[in-house]
């Protein structure tokens, strides 16, 4: 989603850790149930919050842990991603253009590391490989010198290296066409069509990554939260990784048209299918992904304006629709077909949805009009969603994003 306007405000990060101590586990967790950190991002402060939660095996009840909220280190967090060994945190502030690299300590807090910029301007969406070593992100405009909020330009893709630390570099060089950055075009000779990128995710085995995008055909301004326009084409770009990490876009550099305004993708943990929301059409298109090509197979009603898509060990995927304040919950075949397995009132406007990491059952979403988080168990005796205990849970002001971590507290 996005949220904010053009701005670049220099973060002073805080000093690097001198010490394991910042990362010595806090006693109170050791031995209990708390099973999950979660990392719900609020853009309503300036500088923008993280609010970490606790996630009790047995009732899956999330608790603020102590000192939570922390800073984001910058204005309008709106995306997140955890690295794949559980120790950092990447926040994406969209009004300061940067990516904030924040370490995990054993006790779930917070510890600001790195601060880079994007390379272009209102980053809007953030993803991670499974391998750790890269981090992709979708800029609403092009580092152009003439681009701006009155004059807009297409969007891009970015590629940061990440050393062994977690620490992420600036941006791959991309020899081919733009510095820093891939171009999001509808063909490698039009500049001139503005598209939108919404998205953004890379395949498990870390070989392709895919950015959803539109292009407004309307000009009406727009009242509803996320900025989206009245009328709308939507694509679907595909890029292979290289062995150095830079990008060939694939389809000869043109994207694949894909609904009205696709604005959340999925993909499962084979590597074979990627699933697309449309915020507009309401429904979920899924791809099976043919040498890196997706390859549309079928379509699924999803609900009213879908912003979030997210799967689970178990085979499920959810759509957290913001229009209606539902939660949809599809079982997945080996085809890639979805099968609705049941509807689920949420809080206002859901704008992330999330499985708990340690694969328990439970299922979180963050409501950004109702300032609040949900939350669901899986009925082991029924397969249906289920309120965890006290659900809903407060949240700060207009929370943006969600992720995770898992912790070892005790399972009964």
């Amino acid at each position: 989603m996005k949220f904010g306007k053009p701005a670049q405000v220099a973060l002073i990060a805080s000093a690097a850790l001198a010490t394991a101590t910042l990362f010595t586990a806090c006693q109170q967790y050791t031995s209990t149930l708390t099973v999950d950190f979660l990392y719900v991002t609020s853009n309503q402060q300036v500088p923008g919050e993280i609010q970490v939660y606790e996630v009790n095996s047995q009732s899956g009840v999330l608790r603020p842990i102590p000192t939570s909220p922390f800073p984001s280190g910058g204005r309008n967090p709106i995306a997140e991603a955890v690295s794949p060994d559980h120790l950092n945190l990447y926040v994406v502030n969209e009004d300061d253009n940067d990516i904030v690299q924040m370490g995990i300590g054993t006790d779930g807090k917070l510890y600001p590391q790195n601060t880079i910029n994007t390379a272009g301007s209102f980053p809007i969406s953030l993803a991670m490989n499974a391998q750790g070593n890269y981090l992709y992100t979708a800029d609403t405009y092009s580092p152009i010198p003439s681009c701006s909020s009155t004059n807009p330009c297409s969007g891009d893709l970015a590629v940061y290296p990440v050393d062994s630390t977690g620490k992420p570099g600036n941006p791959v060089f991309n020899s081919t066409a733009s510095p820093t950055y891939w171009p999001l075009q509808l063909s490698p000779t039009d500049s001139k069509t503005i598209l939108t990128p919404t998205s953004v995710n890379v395949l498990a085995n870390g070989k392709y990554v895919y950015v959803t995008a539109y292009h407004p055909t309307s000009s009406v301004p727009t009242t509803n939260p996320s900025g989206y326009p009245v009328s709308s084409q939507g694509y679907l770009f595909a890029f292979e990784v290289n062995s150095d990490g830079t990008l060939t876009q694939m389809n000869n550099g043109v994207p694949i048209t894909s609904g009205q305004l696709p604005s959340a993708m999925a993909s499962d943990a084979n590597s074979q299918y990627l699933y697309v929301a449309d915020y507009k059409l309401g429904q979920i298109t899924t791809y099976s992904v043919q040498n890196g090509m997706p390859m549309a197979v079928t379509t699924t009603p999803s609900g009213s304006l879908p912003l979030s898509l997210s799967l689970d060990t178990y085979g499920n995927l959810y759509a957290a629709n913001a229009g209606d304040s539902t939660l949809k919950m599809y079982a997945t075949s080996s085809n890639g077909t979805l099968s609705l397995s049941g509807t689920y009132a949420v809080g206002t406007y859901p704008v992330a949805v999330l499985p708990d990491p340690h694969g328990l059952g439970f299922i979180y979403t963050a409501n950004f009009l109702g300032n609040t988080m949900s939350g669901f168990q899986i009925s082991k005796n029924s397969g249906a969603l289920v309120n965890t205990q006290n659900s809903p849970y407060p949240s700060m002001v207009q929370p943006t994003a969600i992720v995770g971590v898992p912790h070892n507290g005790s399972i009964h």
